[in-house]
């Protein structure tokens, strides 16, 4: 029988397909349908530092709104702490996660100052999450910010974080950084015990009506495979630790394409907003018979089998593959005969 499990972070998962951080585990019944249907692990929706600051401080103005500074209406009111403020009902879904599901529950903070991270990681690992990733959503907007000053940003926050945690930590980092083996390499030394790529920054838009600039938040497709694709074949062997593929993972394709690459597992979201968490079901079996089929016993087996480390042409990763790219493409140009 075809083993499907795998190593990641430290864990032994029951198969590579982990349900990346977005509004599907919002709900419980959503997380047991993602569990039944062959998630091998699930990551939460991240927690916000922004947010958990703007909760408490509307909260605060809501008590000196009602209290007008009279005393003996603050006493009419219960203390800011017994409202569920901040990550109270976030640490409340982890909790209730871990009583529900036998699979791995990872959580997930996005934040902003170095207090803020290794405060709420605490208390995600309280809360009895199995792995922590840290998503880092840093954009050098400054000109006054060099490239060495904001990966020493990321550099400290992931060791301060890793300071104070015992659970496995997973890094979630874009892809702009000028070396990127050399800054993972750092980020492993400062404590990452596994890195997911890539953050998908949510660009910005200008609506023309209202002329503002608005969020648009768009779902991945699968041409975006090909950027965690070939940054994950280059660093596995260069760098030891986990490595997760994230962005464009739509099918048992996709999947098992990341795995050559050298994934330790694959993460999806957009496919299973797409079309529900039987989609699952799917690309478990799909995988299932295309390892049958190609006589591989187990993940183990295929992961990292394509890698740089691994392929006949390594350049095939780097500038030639890019070249061959160009120099081969024919496709017709509209208005042109051929």
């Amino acid at each position: 029988m075809t083993d499907l499990s795998t190593g990641y972070l430290g864990m032994r998962l029951r198969n590579p397909l982990v349900v990346s951080a977005s509004p599907l585990s919002d709900r419980l019944e959503t997380l047991r349908q993602l569990e039944a249907c062959g998630a091998g692990a699930v990551v939460m929706r991240s927690l916000f530092e922004e947010q958990i600051e703007h909760e408490s401080f509307d909260l605060h103005e809501l008590l000196e709104q009602w209290t007008g500074g009279n005393f003996e209406a603050q006493d009419f009111f219960p203390a800011i702490a017994d409202y569920k403020t901040g990550p109270a009902t976030y640490l409340e879904s982890i909790e209730a996660a871990k009583r529900e599901l036998s699979i791995p529950v990872i959580g997930s903070l996005n934040g902003v100052t170095t207090s803020g991270w290794t405060h709420y990681a605490r208390l995600i690992q309280e809360a009895g999450a199995d792995a922590l990733e840290l998503n880092i959503y840093l954009v050098a907007a400054n000109a006054d910010d060099t490239a060495a000053t904001v990966e020493e940003r990321y550099i400290s926050l992931v060791a301060a974080v890793r300071d104070t945690l015992s659970i496995p930590l997973a890094v979630k980092i874009g892809p702009y950084f000028s070396a990127l083996p050399d800054m993972s390499r750092r980020l492993v030394a400062a404590g990452a015990d596994g890195l997911v790529l890539f953050n998908r920054f949510v660009q910005p838009d200008i609506d023309l009506e209202t002329l503002t600039v608005v969020p648009r938040v768009r779902l991945s497709t699968p041409a975006e495979l090909t950027l965690p694709l070939r940054w994950i074949a280059i660093l596995r062997g260069q760098v030891q630790t986990s490595l997760a593929a994230t962005t464009g993972i739509h099918s048992a394709e996709d999947v098992l394409k990341v795995l050559l690459a050298g994934a330790d597992v694959a993460m999806m979201a957009s496919t299973l907003l797409l079309h529900g968490p039987d989609r699952l079901s799917q690309v478990h079996s799909d995988i299932t018979r295309w390892l049958v089929e190609h006589e591989y016993e187990s993940v183990e087996q295929l992961k990292g089998s394509l890698s740089q480390a691994a392929c006949p042409d390594p350049a095939e990763f780097e500038r030639a593959h890019y070249m061959k790219a160009l120099v081969s493409y024919s496709g017709a140009v509209p208005g042109v005969r051929s």
